[in-house]
């Protein structure tokens, strides 16, 4: 797509949040330029498997959020460094950051600076607990604070981490919101808009039922593995006959009855234990285990193509290798060459486009 093949971008943000929001705009057509500093580059280039090339300066994680740009590299306190930089931003659209507290003042390109070469210019930045917090913000760190890890994994765990950086994904999205109205305002005859992201306000803001658990409830979440506070049977680990793992996803009376009925356990549906989602929660361990010892009787095809047939949301839990088995999946990568070597990620837009 090249919505926005007239649109020029430039990234000085690292890590990432702001370059899968600079590769988004990639993606759509734009010339984006990252700006790495000579001295210190993007720190994800050597953020490495241990069976990574040692040599190479891309890695397989800078490459997952750096897609079809142009590469620079400044001393923003070189004197013709940043004049270089400066006649970038004249005919720029917009500029993604993620400086430290305190840098756009000591580089020089505070918003009145920048805005002063270029009056358009929109501004998106990305920080960790605010705009006048100087405190180091890695998403590990944002996931410790807002709650993700008290309640992520089990009781025998203790707090465990996403797989990946959720909270800047989440910030990534925002920006991608702000920058996108801030395009559209623009375009409408406003003026050129500075759009701040803060990881700690993605990360709360996205919470939603198990805040609304918290605040209408009092209810505080435990760490139950992949089980929902609110629906049951919903994430518990089920066994097949030929020993793969699968998981149910029981939103409704339909789903139950549907599910009860393939299993031989159309009884439990009038048992006073089991008969509302409500009593399951409640009951859902000794539901776990009527429902395993039926499921360890049947394979994994059996369970599948009937459940699927009926609309009852189930899936087997797959590795990476079997996820990427999936045509729908290969189709969303995008090759690329870095530094000469070949680079390889998912698209970073979702959506399809008629």
């Amino acid at each position: 797509m090249n919505l926005f093949s007239n649109l020029k971008v430039i990234d000085v943000s690292t890590v990432l949040a702001g370059p899968s929001v600079a590769t988004f705009f990639a993606e759509l057509g734009a010339e984006v330029i990252k700006v790495e500093n000579k001295k210190t580059p993007d720190v994800t280039r050597s953020w490495k498997l241990p069976n990574e090339d040692k040599t190479s300066t891309v890695s397989a994680y800078f490459s997952s959020i750096n897609y079809h740009k142009k590469y620079l590299s400044f001393d923003f306190k070189n004197a013709e460094d940043y004049d270089a930089f400066i006649d970038l931003i004249r005919d720029a659209d917009i500029l993604i950051s993620n400086f430290k507290f305190g840098d756009e003042e000591k580089l020089k390109l505070s918003d009145a600076i920048l805005r002063d070469v270029n009056p358009n210019l929109i501004i998106g930045k990305i920080n960790g607990f605010g705009e006048e917090s100087d405190r180091v913000a890695y998403d590990l760190i944002l996931q410790a604070e807002t709650g993700y890890m008290s309640m992520n994994g089990t009781p025998e765990s203790g707090p465990v981490k996403m797989p990946v950086a959720l909270i800047d994904v989440l910030a990534a999205h925002h920006l991608k919101e702000g920058l996108l109205l801030g395009l559209l305002n623009r375009q409408q005859g406003g003026t050129a808009n500075t759009i701040t992201v803060s990881l700690y306000d993605a990360a709360v803001s996205s919470l939603v039922n198990q805040a609304s658990n918290f605040l209408m409830n009092n209810h505080i979440p435990k760490r139950i593995g992949s089980l929902h506070p609110n629906i049951a049977p919903y994430g518990e680990i089920f066994k097949t006959k030929d020993g793969n793992l699968i998981t149910f996803a029981i939103g409704s009376e339909a789903h139950f009855f549907k599910l009860t009925t393939f299993l031989g356990l159309q009884e439990i549906t009038s048992d006073p234990k089991f008969n509302t989602n409500q009593n399951r929660v409640s009951n859902r361990i000794e539901l776990e285990q009527l429902i395993q010892a039926k499921i360890e009787l049947l394979s994994t095809e059996e369970i599948l193509s009937k459940m699927l047939s009926e609309n009852v949301p189930v899936g087997k839990i797959k590795a990476m290798d079997e996820v990427f088995q999936s045509e729908r999946v290969n189709d969303s990568v995008l090759t690329e060459k870095i530094d000469g070597i070949e680079t390889k990620r998912l698209s970073t837009i979702a959506f399809k486009w008629k």
